[in-house]
């Protein structure tokens, strides 16, 4: 029988803390993620009901009987709730981008990537798209989760023209191409968005559709009109 050695009942070797299971890192990982979403859900409940300025932190965290030390574990700040969700669709996008094929023109790419994202948004977890949809309500009613958006924009702008550069072999540095063809693209993908918010359309896959129409219709504008 050979012997354990002193100190450590477990048998694992002296000074060496045993891997945690993979079993119990996964049920760790679940656990986490529900808890973000609950917290997601009814901040998004509340700001509905009651209105994103009037919504406190406290009430997110009694709505789903945790502390504000567990939601700030999650998130920096209440804005951060709803931008979170928006970054996340955003580095789908950069990483759909990066796996187009060599030689697509940049605004195709951009197009396709974006296709990707709305399918999966689309096509996903029902109640994925019940968050899109009251997502996409909560920061059209709200000026300043739309100047976030903005802001959210403007930081999807560089990273995209970055990689746009990267395909193109150009130097973004020295080159405004990159740049103006990512404008282009987010400003379409813009006033599709905002069209669907004046005609009240939320519904993700409808909404997908209409950024779709807006995405081909800018770029033919750019053939046709420029």
């Amino acid at each position: 029988m050979s012997a354990v050695p002193a100190g450590d009942p477990s048998g694992h070797p002296p000074g060496r803390a045993p891997a945690e299971e993979p079993a119990l890192a996964g049920l760790r990982e679940r656990k986490k993620q529900r808890t973000r979403l609950a917290l997601i859900d009814a901040a998004l409940d509340l700001f509905l009901a009651k209105g994103y300025e009037a919504t406190t932190i406290d009430e997110i965290v009694a709505a789903v009987e945790v502390s504000q030390r567990t939601f700030f574990r999650y998130f920096a700040t209440k804005e951060d709730v709803v931008t979170s969700f928006l970054t996340e669709h955003d580095q789908v996008l950069g990483e759909a981008l990066a796996t187009r094929p060599p030689g697509e023109r940049p605004f195709t790419a951009l197009f396709e990537s974006l296709r990707v994202v709305l399918r999966t948004i689309a096509e996903g977890d029902p109640a994925e798209g019940a968050r899109f949809r009251r997502v996409r309500k909560i920061v059209e009613s709200t000026p300043s989760l739309m100047a976030a958006q903005m802001a959210r924009y403007a930081e999807s702008t560089e990273c995209l023209a970055a990689e746009i550069a990267r395909r193109e072999n150009v130097e973004l540095e020295h080159d405004l191409r990159p740049r103006i063809v990512v404008a282009f693209y987010l400003a379409a993908v813009k006033v599709a968005f905002e069209e669907c918010a004046r005609q009240e359309i939320w519904d993700a896959g409808t909404v997908a559709a209409r950024v779709e129409e807006a995405v081909t219709l800018a770029g033919r504008t750019m053939r046709d009109w420029v």
